[in-house]
């Protein structure tokens, strides 16, 4: 059984940065793609960005340019390093792996955006 952990979240004003972690119970190259979610209060969770086995890169339009998805040295960790933060950034944000059809999810971290 996959498990995923995030880690990293916080409160943090306006225009600053967090760097989320998700540490994955087995070697990262096992997934087809692992990526970060966010769901914010009262709305349906959606996509914020994931990194292939390959390395390719896809962004939500919304962070695109603000956040960077990465592999960590360690080769069971991903981050989000999140720049420029905006209040509409609030949110649980959830890791995902996908592996042999299957989609696996962490329990999510909070990200709060505010003064």
């Amino acid at each position: 059984q996959v498990q995923l952990v995030e880690s990293g979240g916080g409160l943090v004003q306006p225009g600053g940065s967090l760097r989320l972690s998700c540490a994955a119970s087995e070697t990262i190259f096992s997934f087809n793609a692992m990526g970060w979610y966010r769901q914010a209060p009262g709305k349906q969770r959606e996509f914020v960005a994931t990194i292939t086995s390959s390395g390719t890169t896809y962004y939500a339009a919304s962070v695109k340019g603000r956040f960077t998805i990465s592999r960590g040295m360690a080769k069971n960790t991903v981050y989000l390093q999140m720049n420029s933060l905006k209040p509409e950034d609030t949110a649980v944000y959830y890791c995902n792996a996908e592996q042999y059809g299957m989609a696996y999810w962490g329990k999510g971290t909070l990200v709060t955006v505010s003064t």
